[in-house]
């Protein structure tokens, strides 16, 4: 029988340990006590019991008065209480900052956290047999550790961060009266309230309406109860499954509306953590140049003083500040000059609203089906076409540069290899859709000044949605892709699955490249927070030398204890011998490892034998770029994509940044987005009837069917892989040059 938690205890361990109790207590652990010059103090502890960890504590900050130190991170296994049927069950649990945060396993810390106990409000219980109550707003956590000692070290290290998670409020709520509130700092705080009020409010209305439904619910069970054996029992059942769907969805978009609270609330803590230390900062930095420049003024008055005479140069000080200022005008004009020559591309896009939508309303209907032929709103939408998304693989376009300049090409397949997995790093946090094009789209990007290559794509197909893509690079490269989506709703989760190659070209060497894209996957569709998984396996084949190199892109999975968005390969030259071991993940970097030795080593799956290989050490091939600041607020947008849909002049009438519902969307004006999404859409499906009873009128009368053919790609067959594919025919950057637009459909 699981235990049950108790409620009450006879034995409660006291609050009012002072500091010198709590050391004593864990100093079998002690390794060094460091006192410092200010309020802090540094800890280093050796204690691995029981799989727990105490991390080498920060610096607690500098308040007046606060002289304890600093239990700042600890972590480790608890087992905590479920429910009579699972009982008490195993988490990883971390204290930082003053939060107990918990986990079903280590690895989950990248993405899941399953629960935060905030410490500065929390009353902490010890019981026997080593249990211990959390109680904070109104709700108990009952934990139990693996031993009396490890017991007694956790609640050390919680009633040491309750402490300073306690005084660090306090401190907080006296400081505010040193100065007037900044109207810029009112201003964002009344908005942050505002937007937590409104929270609030759809909390209510959930709660009113799960209300609502469970009474419901229960009297049609009731009722259920009372037919039970006559003939009307069958259209009350049907009732009773039809108010409990009404129940569970209500329940979900409760579950999403604690989940959206939490996450305002937690990112606005962060940012004014961030704020605050900012301010500290400049004020220490403030004083410091204050204090020296009391310090010259006092050196430059005793000066005076002793000798007045020789500070009486009028003309020269006049001289100089006439030779400042020309050389400041000269600086100014090769500013002005560098500006002119090249463009400052935009740095930030409106912040996304904040709009609620029941996902589960649109999305019950379309399990198993297709999701280009779903009208979605925009809500569900980042601003950005999936040609502008196309494009976006060009974010390391560097790395294509370094290939083009390499002797080997087994080094050049190494880092196309890296910027085939660079492509990903992007959508680790972007699990909105892109619009789909319509057809006749266009989208280019020109960036020759900057990094030397052009980009054309244009949307090929509607049914099934395919896009055409051409780049090319003065520094000795093309790349072109013809790219097919197919996407199915699974209920939990969505799969995207890209159809077609990628073809990259060397110009110097002639190395032609061929590879296809790997499964995307976006989990927690109905309930919890959405993430992104990358799954599969790429084929990089040199169609010149015939080397080759398979990446692994490992699924993530609970129970495995491997890296999260592993990517592991190996590059192979046309005999099968291996030469390097690639590594990393695709959202953060890839390393290369050369290879000078290898052995058979132990039986693997299936009685195979596996290689083991002896390598140099590994080098960089590619890092992440960090994202910019307030990314969150920006569709968690890279540099490039922030760029992407900025209004361009001279582009074709076709292109996405004209697109009245994305553009709308950006503003953050989703209702009008929405009305113009859905013009569009009709209008699209108008043109498509129009064009089939074309096609249908000319096969009647024995005519040739010639079906809809795109403006700047034409279908061939590619001469070196024999697949039918959409390559680049030519026009565009001529049309562009003379401004000649005839040839284009109004599509918008």
């Amino acid at each position: 029988m699981p235990y049950a938690p108790p409620h009450t205890h006879t034995h409660i361990h006291r609050q009012t340990q002072t500091c010198t109790h709590m050391l004593q207590s864990c100093d079998k652990d002690v390794i060094m006590i460091s006192p410092l010059p200010h309020p802090q103090a540094c800890i280093i502890t050796r204690s691995q019991r029981a799989g727990s960890t105490l991390v080498k504590s920060l610096p607690s900050p500098t308040l007046p008065g606060l002289h304890l130190p600093c239990l700042d991170t600890y972590k480790g296994w608890l087992f905590k209480w479920t429910n009579y049927l699972k009982g008490y069950q195993r988490r990883w649990f971390v204290l930082s900052n003053g939060l107990l945060s918990y986990y079903r396993t280590q690895a989950e810390m990248a993405h899941t956290c399953r629960g935060t106990i905030p410490l500065a409000t929390a009353h902490i219980e010890v019981g026997d047999t080593c249990h211990l109550v959390l109680t904070s707003g109104g709700r108990s956590y009952h934990l139990k550790a693996t031993s009396e000692g490890e017991c007694q070290r956790w609640v050390s290290a919680l009633q040491q961060a309750k402490a300073n998670a306690t005084l660090l409020m306090h401190h907080s709520d006296d400081s505010g009266d040193e100065g007037p509130v900044p109207q810029e700092d009112r201003a964002l705080t009344q908005g942050v309230l505002k937007t937590l009020a409104s929270k609030l409010d759809d909390l209510s209305t959930c709660n009113e309406l799960i209300g609502k439904h469970g009474a419901a619910l229960q009297r049609s069970l009731s009722e259920l109860e009372e037919l039970r054996g006559s003939a009307d029992s069958t259209d009350k059942v049907k009732a009773v499954n039809e108010r409990a769907t009404l129940f569970r969805i209500t329940s979900n978009a409760m579950i999403n509306a604690c989940r959206d609270f939490l996450d305002v609330a937690e990112s606005h803590s962060r940012r004014w953590q961030k704020a605050l230390q900012h301010e500290r900062e400049q004020r220490h930095h403030l004083e410091e140049t204050i204090e020296q420049l009391a310090k010259q003024h006092n050196s430059l008055e005793r000066a005076w003083r002793e000798n007045p005479t020789s500070y009486t140069g009028v003309e020269r000080s006049q001289e100089g500040d006439a030779n400042i200022m020309s050389i400041n005008n000269i600086i100014s004009e090769l500013c002005t000059n560098h500006m002119q020559l090249r463009r400052t591309r935009r740095s930030r896009i409106p912040d996304k609203p904040n709009y609620s939508l029941n996902l589960w309303s649109i999305m019950k209907n379309c399990i198993g089906k297709d999701l280009s032929k779903i009208p979605m709103p925009v809500n569900f939408n980042e601003p950005l076409s999936m040609l502008q998304r196309l494009t976006e693989d060009l974010e390391y376009s560097e790395l294509l540069d370094r290939a083009a300049r390499c002797d080997s090409s087994l080094e050049q397949m190494c880092l196309v290899a890296a910027f085939s997995v660079s492509s990903y790093s992007t959508t680790v946090h972007r699990t909105a859709k892109p619009f789909n094009p319509l057809l006749g789209e266009t989208y280019e990007l020109d960036r020759l000044d900057e990094y030397g290559y052009r980009s054309i794509s244009e949307q090929v197909s509607h049914h099934p949605p395919a896009a055409a893509h051409h780049v090319t690079s003065q520094r000795g490269w093309s790349l072109w892709q013809h790219i097919t989506i197919d996407s199915k709703f699974r209920g939990k989760y969505i799969s995207v699955m890209p159809l077609g190659n990628i073809h990259l070209q060397f110009h110097s060497s002639g190395n032609h490249y061929v590879w296809s894209k790997v499964t995307s996957t976006v989990h927690n569709i109905i309930v919890g927070k959405l993430w992104i998984d990358q799954s599969g396996d790429i084929d990089i084949v040199n169609n010149t030398t015939k080397d080759t190199c398979r990446l692994k892109f490992s699924p993530y999975s609970y129970f495995s204890r491997e890296v999260p968005r592993k990517v592991t390969g190996v590059v192979e030259d046309r005999e099968g011998t291996a030469h390097y071991i690639l590594s990393g993940t695709w959202d953060d970097k890839m390393e290369s490892a050369k290879i000078v030795d290898s052995s058979q080593g132990c039986g693997g799956s299936e009685g195979k034998q596996k290689t083991v290989y002896q390598t140099l050490q590994p080098k960089l091939l590619w890092k992440k770029y960090p994202l910019p600041d307030n990314a969150e607020n920006m569709h968690f947008f890279s540099s490039l994509a922030l760029t992407l849909n900025e209004p361009e002049e001279g582009v074709a009438p076709t292109d996405s940044r004209l697109r009245p519902d994305q553009r709308l969307m950006e503003a953050g004006l989703w209702d009008e987005a929405n009305s113009q999404k859905q013009r569009l859409e009709e209008r699209q499906r108008l043109e498509r009837k129009r064009r089939d009873a074309q096609a249908n009128q000319a096969l009647e009368e024995g005519q040739d069917i010639e079906g809809y053919q795109p403006l700047w790609f034409e279908k061939r067959t590619d001469d070196s892989t024999g697949e039918s594919t959409y390559l680049y025919r030519g026009g565009y950057w001529e049309a562009k040059d003379r401004q000649d637009w005839s040839q284009c459909p109004e599509i918008f």
